[in-house]
């Protein structure tokens, strides 16, 4: 369905916005994952930096990622008023006018890059923009409506932040950070086709093409295992390759052991039901429990320097 078609409110009907709904545009969940992986980044680097400038490289990253959020929300305002998990945003509930909503995105994406590279540095400036613009207009505009691999190579653009951390803190990037990146990037097939899974009706009934939608729930569990692995691959290699100490080994060892065994669960499941679709439930919760202690471990070990 096009904008043209869509049944959100006409402008002159959208309600007054309040700061809520503008904090809603940045998707403050998301942003709380994007910008922890950036900080741990940023404290894993060997380089020390300046409190200040590494407070503002973090706000530089947290701003840039509600610039690609609020810019998603106003490419996608007729998607989300045909999904019931998004049809309570800012655009399709009628309260905000869509260009409020792009002028804001474009607003804190160029304050954000402008700010990252004149108080800390241009690669980390370049990679942010990188980021924004790939998350906006590779994934969103670009993949979302035509593909089925639209979250993996969109994952991309959510790999970025600890590059970013890493790269403010250094000005340089390492094959850890590399490394990182990858970690994200496999990580992120298995976390959304889990969501999808139990939610495919919303995404069928938006015609978004998503891997349960046209390719069935048999093909998204295989693959949801089958990307598992490789990411797990990446998520041990920081130890063997000296990157990383016992400490981060152990953990990733044992948080990444128990990741393959819940996606080892979808996998094998046969259950079309949504609503009881447990082990998808279960990997999706614990996935994103699973990149957060993953990158504290990482912390962790590298200021222990075990």
């Amino acid at each position: 369905m096009n904008m043209a078609t869509s049944p959100l409110p006409t402008a002159a009907a959208a309600m007054p916005a309040e700061w809520r709904d503008f904090l809603a545009l940045t998707k403050p969940r998301v942003m709380t994952l994007v910008v922890f992986t950036g900080l741990c980044g940023m404290l894993a680097a060997p380089a020390p930096i300046h409190p200040v400038i590494g407070f503002t490289a973090i706000l530089c990253i947290a701003l840039g990622a509600g610039a690609s959020g609020a810019l998603n929300q106003w490419y996608e305002a007729d998607l989300d008023a045909l999904m019931k998990r998004t049809a309570g945003r800012p655009l399709p509930a009628g309260r905000m006018e869509r260009s409020s909503a792009l002028h804001f995105g474009v607003g804190l994406a160029v304050f954000s890059v402008l700010l990252m590279g004149l108080a800390v540095n241009l690669l980390a400036a370049a990679i942010l923009t990188a980021s924004i613009l790939f998350y906006v207009l590779v994934y969103t505009v670009w993949l979302k409506r035509r593909t089925p691999q639209n979250i993996v190579i969109g994952g991309a653009a959510g790999a970025f932040p600890p590059l970013i951390g890493w790269a403010a803190a250094t000005g340089t990037v390492d094959p850890l950070p590399a490394l990182l990146f990858a970690l994200i990037f496999f990580w992120t097939p298995p976390h959304f086709w889990a969501l999808s899974l139990f939610i495919r009706t919303d995404y069928a009934a938006a015609g978004v093409p998503m891997l349960p939608v046209v390719a069935g729930t048999r093909t998204t569990r295989n693959q949801v295992f089958l990307y598992s692995l490789p990411m797990a691959g990446v998520a041990v290699a920081p130890w063997p390759l000296g990157l990383a100490g016992y400490v981060y080994g152990v953990v990733a060892t044992g948080l990444t052991g128990f990741f393959l065994l819940l996606a080892g669960q979808v996998a094998l499941s046969r259950e079309t039901d949504q609503a009881k679709m447990r082990p998808e439930r279960r990997l999706f919760a614990f996935s994103i429990l699973y990149l957060f202690a993953l990158f504290g471990a990482l912390v962790v070990d590298r200021l222990l320097g075990l």
